[in-house]
């Protein structure tokens, strides 16, 4: 039925899907009730056999390694991965309703077939016991757990956005575009970002791509009102010190003052100042920079030049955060951190 529906022009699949996912949920809850029940406590007593620990043992440490290596082969996974997915590997109900059917059917006719529905419900319930309450644990001893989202999420792919991108990229940022305009999409994926023809206001968006690593949102694009709705929407999600935007043409006139104290990209210059400066200097240059004194002396040359606009601080740990609108809140800026910037390249 599946393979049906998805071949066919159904209106609302998605809605159908959640439907699909809700009914499989109560059913299965349902299933296991009924296989449960089907389950006498004289029965279990036939688990009071040490070969029965063997052979749960076998299952895990085994069985499941074997089947994860052998499907896995060739694959781009790394050996630590793979022993993951490997104890990661509960058994459920697939294991238990077949079992239940071949037990009950052949219970009398073959001899230890009454063996059968017990030992898979010991298997399901101890490697879900055993791989739920270690999954964590595993994932650290085998470094596979991931630490930090250090992925950016950037709404709009226009030039200024795929400039930033790219340099994002090379500090080894993980950085997923999105945009409802279909040529900067193309020009994106010319370029080699991940780019996606999407629209901020669906309301599915964040099903559609791989957010997981994703802890940081930058709103780019030429319209105001998309920018501040990318906020709000995602400032949940990334939080109020993981959410920036441009300037709007409205701020640009009020007092900095007056402007948020985070969520600003750059507290000088909107879009269209970003757009022209792309367009005549698509470059990012970093310069090194010692004190937080310096640092103002810097941001103020290049406020004062002419096609240069600051955009982010690099940190010693490699850290790279926009500019806030009070430069003293930024920790102690020392020797190793760096300005980044877009534009013509100014001398230090």
């Amino acid at each position: 039925m599946g393979m049906v529906l998805g071949n066919l022009d159904v209106p609302r699949l998605k809605e159908i899907l959640y439907f699909k996912e809700s009914l499989s949920i109560l059913l299965i809850s349902i299933l296991f009730i009924l296989l449960a029940a089907n389950i006498d406590l004289e029965d279990l007593t036939l688990l009071l056999d040490w070969r029965c620990l063997w052979l749960f043992l076998f299952v895990v440490f085994v069985l499941r390694p074997i089947g994860v290596m052998w499907s896995t082969n060739k694959t781009a996974l790394l050996l630590r991965e793979k022993l993951f997915i490997s104890w990661v590997g509960p058994r459920g109900i697939v294991a238990a309703g077949i079992a239940s059917l071949f037990g009950i059917r052949l219970a009398g006719q073959v001899p230890q077939a009454e063996y059968i529905t017990p030992l898979v419900f010991m298997i399901v319930l101890g490697t879900v016991l055993l791989n739920a309450s270690t999954a964590r644990l595993m994932a650290k001893l085998l470094k596979v757990i991931q630490t930090a989202s250090s992925g950016i999420l950037l709404v709009g792919a226009n030039r200024v956005s795929r400039v930033i991108a790219k340099y994002l990229i090379s500090k080894g940022r993980h950085v997923v575009m999105i945009d409802s305009s279909d040529s900067n999409i193309e020009e994106a994926k010319s370029a080699g970002l991940t780019a996606f023809v999407a629209n901020v206001y669906n309301d599915t968006l964040e099903e559609e791509f791989d957010l997981v690593d994703v802890g940081y949102l930058l709103a780019m694009t030429s319209s105001d009102d998309v920018n501040e709705y990318a906020m709000r929407r995602f400032q949940n999600t990334f939080g109020e010190k993981g959410s920036f935007r441009l300037i709007t043409s409205t701020e640009m006139k009020r007092d900095i003052r007056n402007l948020p104290e985070t969520g600003i990209l750059s507290y000088t210059d909107d879009f269209i100042n970003m757009s022209e400066v792309a367009r005549d200097y698509p470059e990012i240059h970093e310069v090194n920079v010692f004190s937080n004194e310096h640092l103002g002396v810097l941001i103020k040359k290049l406020n004062d030049a002419v096609g240069a606009i600051p955009l982010f601080i690099e940190l010693p740990g490699g850290n790279i955060e926009p500019l806030p609108r009070n430069l003293a809140s930024l920790e102690v800026v020392e020797k190793g951190c760096r300005l980044v910037y877009i534009g013509k390249k100014i001398e230090e």
